[in-house]
This record gives structure tokens, C-alpha cells and sequence, in this order.
């Protein structure tokens, strides 16, 4: 009943947080959870732990929501978007993930997955025209080598074989998938839909679509009940989907898909430190280079916005004052969506501004 109550009162003030606690809250869940993740890979099927995992976060959220007496109903349309952001970030990305895990180790499976930051970058500008900083570019490029040189000594043992080339191919194709899944979710939100309803149901879709792609390749649904499959799973639906899906698609509807998006590269530095707790890592001098050189990236990427970031925090309050009049904004819809634009204008990523 605790945990409940941590649940509810922690989704309740993710719009009321800014954004350096929803970074950090994404960062340290989201660097945990590819440890999780190990423990799933027993005799339950990837993909039938990815609709254990999403079936049962939809179906928190779906009674959170109710308790809440928030609304459930939305057009076709509206759906339209859940069905893809389900399908991307909730069902093919995670397949992809854990089948990833299955030929090689959740370090270079992470180091893989922080490719997303460029992937983010490159689809914004196709779907949205956002155009990135200087220092968003070169933030990204410290990390993505700050995490190459963390895992360096993974990285000069890769070589061709079977296993290693199909789990990087997974890894890459995961990561292509999740980025789509932010866009869909970004557009989601400039469409002023609700980031928890839109979770809720994105899980349910993402869930339903791997449950068939699970039927059709013919997987048995018996859940494996040893301690570390059960409590890992329950740590995956409660905090890796519900918690930390819900800071990072927040601050993606503040912030961006592309800076949002750094948050996976700064991940793979939590591993590390979880590694060095529970698997006996020793830091040597490469990790060391290497966190410096995410640490560096993160305040680069993020000092470029620190000025706007009142703006991008309105954007999420009941009412807005609108930078043109003394007229307030409401938090949903075209005003929304508006005020979305005008944020990103203010951090310097949005094409079409005044």
C-alpha cells in the first residue's frame, strides 16, 4: 500500500517538477534497469516478459487514472498516436532490447542504445524541422565518446561472430525504433494529450502489439517465478516503464526529443557505478576519462537552455501567460501546443520562430 502511495504521489507532481529532477529521476531508473534486465532472460520468452512488463504498468496506470478521476476517453485520432508510441517505445524498441541480451552483454548493449542521441537529433529535423544548437551537437558527440571510452576494453573484443553481430544489429535497431517512439510522443504532446493518459495507453498498444508478435512466433505465456525474474519484473513495470517513462516523456514535451534523449547516453554511467557495487567493476583509468567526458557533454547540452527553462517549466502549469498579451494558456490543446513551440524557440530548437 506504500508503494501505491509513492506511485501516485510521484506521478502526481511530475509536471510540478523542473527539469534537472525529472533528468535525474530518468538517468538513475533508466541506468538500472539494464541490470534488471539480465534477470529476465531465463526461460520466459523476451517477448512475453515485454507484456508482463507493459500489460501490468498499463493496468496501474489505467487505475491510477481512474482513482484520479482523470480522462480516459479520447478520439480515433488521439489513439492513433498511442497505437504508435506503443508500438515504438513500448513493444518492437524493448523486443529489440532484450533479444539484444541475449548474445551480448547489457554494457554494449547500453553503449549501442546511446546512438538514440544522434537518431533523435536526425528524426526531429525530419519530423518536426528542429534545428539543433552547436552545443547540443558537441554535448552529444562528449557523451557518445565518453561512453565508447568507458566500455573501450568491451569494445576492442568485439569481433565478427555470429552472436556479437546480431545482438549489435538488435541494439541498433532498437535504438532507431525507440527514437521513432519519441517523436510519436513529442507529437503526442503538441497535440496537448495528456502525458500519463498517453502512457497508459501506449503501454496497453504496446503491450497488445508484442502480445501477437509473441503468439505469431508461436511463445508459450508461462511466467517464469523464481525471486529475481518476479521482483526484477515488478522493479521493471513500477519504476523502469511507469516512473521513469513518465519524467522522460515529460521532459521530452519540454525540452525536446534531442535533448530529452541525451538521458540514455547518460544512463549507461549509472550502470557503471551499479556494476562497481554489485558485480565487483573496478574503475580504471578509461571509466574515469570516460564519465568525465559524459559529465562535460551533459553540461554543455544543458547549459544551452538553463536561461529558457522557466519558460519550458509554464509550459506545464494550469495557466500560462502567453508571451504576446496578457491572456493566460490552459495546459492542453493548440495553447499547449503553442506555448511547446515557444519554449523550444527559447532553447534554441525549434525552427519556425519569431
Amino acid at each position: 500500500m506504500n508503494l501505491y502511495l509513492f506511485i501516485i504521489q510521484t506521478i502526481s507532481r511530475m509536471p510540478l517538477m523542473n527539469n534537472t529532477l525529472l533528468y535525474l529521476v530518468t538517468i538513475l531508473i533508466w541506468g538500472s534497469t539494464w541490470f534488471a534486465i539480465e534477470f529476465q532472460l531465463g526461460s520466459t520468452a523476451p517477448e512475453v516478459s515485454v507484456v508482463y512488463r507493459y500489460g501490468l504498468a498499463a493496468l496501474l496506470l489505467f487505475a491510477w487514472c481512474r482513482v484520479q478521476r482523470k480522462q480516459l476517453r479520447f478520439p480515433w485520432r488521439s489513439h492513433v498516436w498511442f497505437a504508435l508510441l506503443g508500438m515504438f517505445l513500448f513493444g518492437l524498441n524493448y523486443i529489440a532490447a532484450y533479444r539484444a541480451q541475449l548474445y551480448i552483454s547489457s554494457a554494449l548493449t547500453a553503449i549501442t542504445f546511446s546512438s538514440i542521441v544522434w537518431m533523435n537529433i536526425l528524426n526531429a529535423r525530419l519530423f518536426f524541422g528542429v534545428v539543433s544548437g552547436r552545443r547540443t551537437l558537441l554535448g552529444a558527440a562528449l557523451g557518445v565518446a565518453g561512453i565508447a571510452t568507458v566500455f573501450a576494453p568491451q569494445i576492442t573484443e568485439l569481433s565478427a561472430a555470429d552472436g556479437v553481430v546480431i545482438g549489435t544489429v538488435f541494439s541498433l535497431v532498437g535504438a532507431f525504433i525507440a527514437s521513432l517512439g519519441n517523436m510519436a510522443s513529442q507529437g503526442a504532446q503538441r497535440k496537448g494529450l495528456p502525458v500519463v493518459q498517453s502512457n497508459a495507453w501506449g503501454m496497453f498498444y504496446g503491450a497488445l502489439f508484442t502480445g501477437f508478435v509473441a503468439l505469431g512466433q508461436g511463445e508459450s505465456f508461462r511466467i517464469e517465478t523464481s525471486p529475481s525474474y518476479l521482483l526484477s519484473l515488478a522493479y521493471l513495470v513500477v519504476f523502469g516503464s511507469i516512473v521513469a517513462f513518465g519524467a522522460y516523456l515529460t521532459l521530452l514535451g519540454r525540452i525536446g526529443a534531442h535533448r530529452a534523449g541525451y538521458a540514455v547516453v547518460m544512463a549507461p554511467v549509472v550502470a557503471v557505478a551499479i556494476s562497481t557495487a554489485f558485480e565487483g567493476l573496478s574503475i580504471d583509468t578509461p571509466t574515469l576519462i570516460g564519465m568525465l567526458l559524459v559529465i562535460s557533454g551533459n553540461v554543455c547540452v544543458l547549459s544551452q537552455g538553463r536561461q529558457a527553462q522557466g519558460a519550458a517549466l509554464r509550459s506545464s502549469r494550469p495557466a500560462v501567460p502567453l508571451a504576446s498579451s496578457g491572456e493566460t494558456a490552459p495546459r492542453s490543446g493548440p495553447a499547449l501546443a503553442e506555448n511547446l513551440l515557444r519554449a523550444e524557440c527559447a532553447f534554441g530548437t525549434a525552427s519556425e520562430c519569431d
